[in-house]
């Protein structure tokens, strides 16, 4: 299964001043991503593959073993749902609170959940 995570939106709902630094915050997700695994998500399995989805000053992160991290073109939306198109969202998960991209991926049979599911320290 893919655990889904749109960064910036992630990275948005905690105001620790990442505006002042948007890759340095991405950086710090994915690698307390990366520190609990497929965990950060309640019933996450070593199967599942947790996917990083970053865009804008964020696009330079590089990925870290445990997390994959795709560099938006345009927007982190449409490339969470062009990953979802091409990859299958069927059982997937993408974390986010982003009401438009919510019901985008919905009708791709994905699972939606907020930024306060994933089990992390940031």
């Amino acid at each position: 299964m893919l655990i889904v995570v749109d960064g910036a939106n992630v990275v948005g709902s905690v105001p620790d001043g990442w505006w002042r630094d948007r890759a340095g915050a991405a950086e710090r997700l994915r690698d307390a991503l990366a520190s609990a695994g497929p965990a950060a998500l309640e019933g996450g399995t070593d199967d599942d593959e947790l996917v990083l989805v970053v865009e804008g000053a964020a696009r330079r992160v590089p990925p870290v073993p445990g997390v994959r991290v795709v560099a938006a073109e345009r927007s982190g939306d449409d490339a969470i749902v062009d990953l979802l198109r091409r990859e299958g969202s069927g059982g997937g998960v993408v974390v986010t609170a982003d009401r438009g991209l919510r019901d985008r991926v919905t009708e791709l049979g994905a699972r939606v959940v907020g930024p306060s599911a994933l089990r992390i320290h940031r």
